[in-house]
């Protein structure tokens, strides 16, 4: 469970524990499965669906054996009022419902009798349709429309990003809302294995780790008898202010943000603000510059527990562009790297840690 996040990863992230990054990778193939599975061919009739059957979806996506059984497909569905012109436009522009992932639960005896627990994954893929990038843009904070009490000891509410909210609660005719089909399977499975140690670990990347956060909040919220719920999240943007980052760890939830210094997408929308002051300090407007952003609704607080990697470090990526920054594969690429702060990649470490020990003992050291 430590894993999972129970001790916060404490002492596992610098260096990086070797099971952990094991786990992290592990995990980060169920949203590659996510994004190999989805249907990216705009001229496709089926544009924006799973491309398999869901109890072929990983092994079709050529994923390694996980062990996992995929028991249900997630949708998500845009909020945004669209003017009726666009219908006049490609299909693929207006593409309102689409799938987003997929819940899947461990039945392998031996990976149960490994991690100790039966384990659920939930799986998120990033951004695919013109309107989910339209609600991306959607940044300013907007309060969470549930049926909990989320006010903090200061008397402020939890708020979230405008855009993953709508994607998250939206539904028409047609497609039910993603936080009802998520509320529905979550149910199914504490009635099915509500007897036996469970976890719940939501994954996604980029726009699917905010949906993850926001799922996690979401059953941790619902449901009192919730197992551990951890999200590891790759590339993910900010989500939501510090009322929520409160809620979140006072219903428990465990969060691992996967983060590349190099990756714009991590570092919006909106800004940071820590102990009153802004995170970065413009001279003489500070205080202003504070309020107008308060005033905007665009204060965020960055959530749970942070592995910050970096591009530059990787000699074959550090040459790479801003889209390159982003992509799963360059964060799973730096997660197999990693070492730790002072050894920041394998292929570097030797030089490195040897350059460190030779100025202090004159010795060295070898960091495999």
């Amino acid at each position: 469970m430590e894993y999972q996040g129970i001790n916060n990863w404490e002492g596992l992230l610098d260096p990086l524990d070797d099971t952990l990054r094991s786990e992290i990778l592990r995990y980060g193939q169920f949203v590659e499965a996510a994004y190999r599975s989805f249907d990216f061919d705009t001229s496709s009739p089926t544009f924006g669906s799973c491309k398999f059957s869901k109890n072929s979806l990983l092994t079709r996506s050529c994923i390694r054996e996980t062990g996992y059984k995929p028991i249900k497909n997630l949708r998500a569905t845009c909020g945004i009022q669209l003017p009726g012109w666009i219908d006049r436009g490609p299909s693929w522009v207006s593409t309102q419902s689409s799938w987003v992932g997929y819940v899947a639960v461990c039945q392998d005896k031996e990976e149960i009798a490994r991690l100790g627990r039966r384990d659920v994954v939930v799986a998120f893929r990033g951004t695919a349709t013109c309107l989910e990038w339209l609600e991306n843009l959607r940044a300013t904070l907007t309060s969470l429309l549930d049926d909990v009490p989320n006010v903090d000891s200061n008397g402020g509410g939890a708020m979230v990003e405008s855009g993953f909210l709508s994607l998250y609660t939206s539904g028409n005719a047609s497609c039910p809302s993603l936080q009802s089909m998520v509320r529905e399977e979550i149910g199914r499975v504490l009635e099915a294995y509500g007897d036996e140690p469970l976890s719940l670990t939501i994954t996604g990347h980029s726009l699917g780790a905010a949906l993850a956060t926001l799922a996690a909040y979401d059953i941790n919220s619902n449901f009192g008898n919730a197992p551990p719920v951890t999200v590891i999240s790759f590339g993910g943007p900010r989500v939501g202010n510090q009322s929520f980052r409160c809620q979140l760890e006072k219903r428990g939830t465990k969060i691992l943000r996967i983060v590349n210094s190099d990756d714009l997408i991590t570092k919006v929308p909106g800004f940071v603000i820590e102990n009153n002051d802004m995170a970065v300090n413009v001279a003489g407007l500070t205080s202003w510059v504070q309020k107008r952003v308060e005033e905007a609704q665009l204060v965020y607080a960055d959530l749970g527990q942070e592995l910050r990697l970096s591009s530059k470090e990787c000699p074959h990526l550090s040459k790479g562009g801003v889209a390159s920054c982003h992509e799963l594969s360059t964060y799973l690429e730096l997660v197999n790297g990693f070492v730790g702060s002072n050894c920041p990649v394998r292929a570097t470490a030797k030089r490195v840690l040897g350059e460190h020990h030779r100025k202090k003992t004159g010795t060295f050291v070898v960091c495999r």
